[in-house]
């Protein structure tokens, strides 16, 4: 297989076309799609159909484009694996799974002092479910993995959690929303419309149990596994919303919400889980010394 042809075939696919590709790739349209007839020659099969103006993958090119995602993504590790920065310099590839309910702007504060090194760093950071990134983390396919939970004890990966911290958290609405509440925090979410983080994250499993001892019953409007999606509702003042303490600044600029309250008792815990039980790589040390003792003390 002429594996040209086939990253003519992936680019148009991924662009949506060959006039689009055309121009990504600095060629013309009729090149791409004699490049990709004779792959579809080579393969027996026709990879994309007419839809109006439009292509479409065909089921058989559905299946060429998952191959060619896997051949290019390998293609980028081994040039990366071998490859050598600007100046001559080694460069390390430093690949990192980050757990789905970690802030995306507390993941970046953990991992850059890894990026401040003195040895140059590729970072590749994949984001997805804890124990799928475990699961990669036992077969090597990821250095480390940062998660707000400690890996369980049931799980049969090989790894060690390392405690990297821990923030307060805050509540927060939006200025209309905020004025339609009485009394003081937190008695004043007791019947509050209010947005939570999806029943398998821990910290939701902390607050259901903080609610209940504070004696008070918001009325769920919302559950997002996603804290983005969740802040954006909240945003729009469908209801109260709480996130790490130490981005409040951040949170109310974002997304023109005011802070409702806040509270020491409920604490979310951040961690670096590897395969090492004493620390050697070097990104890893950089981001453990730097996470400890500094922002994500709880107020």
């Amino acid at each position: 297989m002429n594996f040209k042809h086939l990253y003519y075939f992936w680019a148009t696919a991924k662009a949506g076309g060959v006039m689009r590709a055309g121009e990504q790739l600095h060629t013309t349209p009729q090149t791409l799609s004699t490049q990709i007839k004779l792959l579809e020659d080579r393969l027996g099969c026709a990879l994309f159909k007419k839809s109006g103006r439009r292509l479409e993958l065909t089921e058989d090119g559905r299946v060429a484009l998952a191959y060619a995602e896997q051949i290019f993504a390998l293609s980028a590790e081994l040039e990366a694996a071998i490859g050598r920065g600007r100046e001559g310099a080694e460069v390390l590839d430093f690949r990192v799974g980050i757990a789905d309910q970690v802030p995306k702007s507390i993941a970046y504060r953990l991992l850059e002092p890894a990026l401040d090194g003195p040895q140059a760093v590729r970072l590749i950071c994949h984001e997805g479910k804890l124990q799928d990134l475990l699961a990669q983390l036992s077969v090597h396919r990821l250095d480390l993995v940062i998660a707000d939970e400690p890996m369980g004890r049931k799980l049969s990966v090989k790894a060690f959690s390392h405690a990297l911290g821990m923030t307060a958290m805050s509540f927060f609405a939006a200025p209309g929303l905020k004025k339609q509440l009485s009394g003081d925090f937190p008695q004043c979410l007791d019947g509050a419309p209010m947005l939570v983080q999806g029943a398998g994250s821990a910290m939701r499993q902390r607050l259901d149990i903080w609610l209940a001892e504070q004696g008070v019953r918001p009325r769920l409007i919302g559950e997002f596994d996603d804290a983005a999606l969740l802040k954006a509702f909240g945003a729009e003042g469908r209801g109260v919303f709480m996130s790490p303490a130490v981005l409040e600044a951040e949170t109310c600029e974002q997304y023109g919400v005011e802070v409702l309250g806040r509270t020491a008792e409920l604490v979310e815990e951040f961690f670096a889980i590897s395969v090492e039980r004493r620390i050697t790589h070097p990104c890893v040390v950089a981001i453990t010394e730097a996470a400890r003792g500094q922002f994500l003390a709880p107020r």
